[in-house]
């Protein structure tokens, strides 16, 4: 069950955020200081993704714009419902990319980028909670909760009412099994490559993901004019 679908709000929230200049400004200063590549890498097929984390090692500036289009996004979608504030997801998304760029000197391919992705994604986020305690505040409003003006308002009511609820559900989750469900159907990841991000074995995650879809299918499915 799919619970979040791709919307234009969300790209839109991105494309205005100043993490893509700055990112991009550190990665064009990062390779300034390296010594310029004799060829350049053709992409004639859809290269996976640590295969583009290693040509960006080598310098290749191309391969790490493609895997930033490639996870944007979701990385920062994921961060949102996780810190429920927009100031603090786009610090900690901006820190995350930072800390992907620092790394490439070292990356090894020893498990799926994304695993490596959202491992940092999730330790910045509980350096960012040690930090500070904006995410306990009360909560920004999800971009999703805003109504489509191409739809019907009978259309807008039915949809802003399921969005509601389960935007709510997911802010009275458990931290731990918000996690798991935010990794699960935000990133796409497996259950191994969850266990692998959070620290925890794979029967926790598992339990965790289904506790967590349990209460937000309960949630949706309350019927109307219910509190």
């Amino acid at each position: 069950m799919c619970f979040f679908q791709p919307v234009r709000r969300w790209q839109r929230v991105c494309n205005h955020m100043v993490a893509n200049v700055q990112i991009l400004a550190r990665v064009d200063l990062a390779l300034s200081r390296r010594t310029e590549l004799a060829y350049a890498p053709t992409m004639d097929k859809v290269p996976e993704d640590s295969a583009l984390m290693l040509r960006y090692r080598d310098g290749d500036v191309a391969a790490f714009e493609l895997l930033y289009e490639r996870h944007n996004d979701a990385l920062y979608r994921y961060l949102f419902r996780r810190c429920q504030h927009r100031d603090a997801a786009e610090d900690i998304f901006q820190e995350v990319w930072g800390k992907i760029i620092k790394a490439r000197e070292n990356y090894r391919p020893t498990a799926k980028f994304t695993t490596f992705l959202y491992r940092v994604a999730h330790n910045c986020f509980i350096d960012h909670v040690r930090r500070n305690k904006r995410h306990t505040q009360v909560a920004d409003v999800d971009p999703d909760n805003q109504p489509d003006p191409a739809d019907l308002p009978e259309m807008q009511t039915e949809r802003s009412l399921a969005r509601h609820r389960l935007i709510e559900a997911l802010r009275q989750l458990p931290d731990e099994q918000r996690d798991v469900f935010l990794l699960r159907e935000e990133a796409g990841l497996s259950l191994d490559q969850i266990a692998a991000v959070t620290g925890a074995n794979r029967e926790t995650t598992k339990s965790r993901l289904r506790y967590a879809t349990n209460k937000l299918r309960t949630a949706i499915d309350e019927p109307v004019g219910t509190p």
